[in-house]
C-alpha cells in the first residue's frame, strides 16, 4: 500500500507529532511524507519527498499573525503548482495533519483524504467555543485543509474519532523537576515586547525561547534563547510554569509534565482561541494580550499553585491503526466531501 503523510509546517506542533505518527504509518506500506510551510523550527529525522512552500501563516512580533507579511509570502500561482504537480493519483491512503497541498490535490483528483489535526477537532460538535464568534477565522479554518474524514486531538478526548495529544517519547520520559524557573514560548511576541512586561516581575527567573533571536543572552531577570528542541524541554521539564501562545503543542506538553499553565491566544488564529476555549473549561487561566492591563493576571497566576491534571495515554499506535483499518485501500469518493467548492478553480 503507497501511503502519503502530509505534515504543516507552520509551528513546531504539527512537527513534533509527526515524529510519533510515521514509525507507526511505516508499518502499513510504503510511505512518503509531504511538509509544507516555513515557520517551524524543528526538522523532521526522517526523509521527505516532497517539500512545498504550501500555505503559510507568519507570525508577528505585536502577538498575532502578521497579515500583510503572511500575504506577501502567500505564492498563489506557486501554490496552484504545487497541487497539481502532486502526483496523489499513486496515493491508497493520503492522510493530512493541516497540510493544505495534499487536500486540495486530493479534493481535485476526487481521491479520499484522511484529515488527522487539532484544527479538525475545534470545531467538533462537543468542542467549547470562543465567546466572540469570530466567522471569517471559521471559515478559513474550515475550508483551509479540506478532507473527506476527520480524526482530531484535543485537550479531551470527545468522541471516538477525538483523541487526547499525542506526547512525544521525549516527553514522556522527561525527568519532571521544580528549579524555580518559569518558562516562556511566546512567538507572536517581539523579544522587546516581553521584556518590557516580565522584567516587571523582579522575582522571577524566566527562560524565554525566541523565534526572533539567534543567540543567547540575558537582560535582569530574563534569559533570551534561540529555539533548540532538547534545550526547550529541560527548561519545560524543570519549570515551575510554563507562560505560552494557545498552540496546541507546548499546551499539551505542559498539561503532561503537570506544570501549571497561563496561555494568550495569537490574534488572527481562531483556532488558538477555540484550544482557549477548551483549557478554560478545563481550569487553565487565559490573558487576551501581554500588557500592562494584564500585569495583575500574571501576578495571580504565578501566586497559584493550581495544577489542572490530565490523563494523556500514549495513543499514536491505536489511532494510526483505526484509521488504516477504516479507510485503507478504499478508494471511492465519500458522500461525505468537503463542503468548500473553491477546488472548481484549481
Amino acid at each position: 500500500m503507497n501511503i502519503l503523510y502530509a505534515v504543516q509546517g507552520t509551528g513546531n506542533g504539527h512537527i513534533t507529532r509527526a515524529i510519533e505518527i510515521i514509525p507507526h504509518l511505516q508499518k502499513y506500506g510504503n510511505l512518503d511524507i509531504l511538509v509544507s510551510g516555513i515557520q517551524s523550527d524543528i526538522e523532521l529525522p526522517f526523509k521527505v519527498k516532497y517539500r512545498f512552500n504550501g500555505l503559510s501563516f507568519v507570525f508577528g512580533k505585536q502577538g498575532g499573525v502578521d497579515i500583510w507579511n503572511t500575504y506577501w509570502k502567500m505564492k498563489s500561482f506557486k501554490l496552484m503548482k504545487e497541487i497539481k504537480s502532486l502526483p496523489i493519483a499513486k496515493y491508497d491512503l493520503i492522510i493530512s495533519d493541516f497540510e493544505p497541498v495534499s487536500c486540495w490535490a486530493a479534493l481535485k483528483a476526487g481521491k479520499t483524504c484522511i484529515g488527522l489535526s487539532n484544527q479538525v477537532a475545534t470545531l467538533h460538535p462537543m468542542a467549547p467555543l470562543p465567546k466572540k464568534t469570530d466567522l471569517l477565522g471559521k471559515m478559513v479554518l474550515s475550508h483551509y485543509a479540506p478532507v473527506t474524514y476527520e480524526y482530531g486531538y484535543h485537550f479531551k478526548s470527545l468522541d471516538q474519532h477525538i483523541y487526547t495529544p499525542i506526547i512525544r517519547e521525549e516527553v514522556r520520559e522527561a525527568i519532571v523537576t521544580q528549579q524555580g524557573h518559569y518558562t516562556v514560548y511566546l512567538p507572536s511576541y517581539s523579544d522587546e515586547k516581553i521584556i518590557k512586561n516580565l522584567k516587571k516581575f523582579e522575582a522571577i527567573k524566566w527562560q524565554v525561547f525566541s523565534k526572533h533571536s539567534k543567540k543567547k543572552y540575558k537582560i535582569g531577570n530574563i534569559n533570551i534563547m534561540p529555539i533548540q528542541k532538547d534545550k526547550f524541554l529541560e527548561s519545560l521539564a524543570s519549570s515551575e510554569g510554563v507562560l505560552c501562545n494557545a498552540g496546541f503543542g507546548t499546551t499539551s506538553e505542559a498539561l503532561f509534565l503537570k506544570k501549571k499553565l497561563l496561555v494568550i491566544p495569537m490574534k488572527n488564529q481562531y483556532e488558538q482561541h477555540c484550544n482557549v476555549a477548551m483549557l478554560n473549561s478545563m481550569g487553565v487561566p487565559s490573558i487576551k494580550k501581554l500588557n500592562k492591563k494584564n500585569r495583575d493576571a500574571i501576578t495571580n497566576w504565578l501566586s497559584d499553585s493550581t495544577i489542572v491534571k490530565v490523563d494523556y495515554p500514549d495513543n499514536a499506535a491505536e489511532i494510526v491503526e483505526t484509521i488504516v483499518r477504516n479507510h485503507a485501500e478504499k478508494k471511492e469518493f465519500s458522500e461525505n466531501k468537503p463542503t468548500s467548492k473553491w477546488y472548481k478553480h484549481l
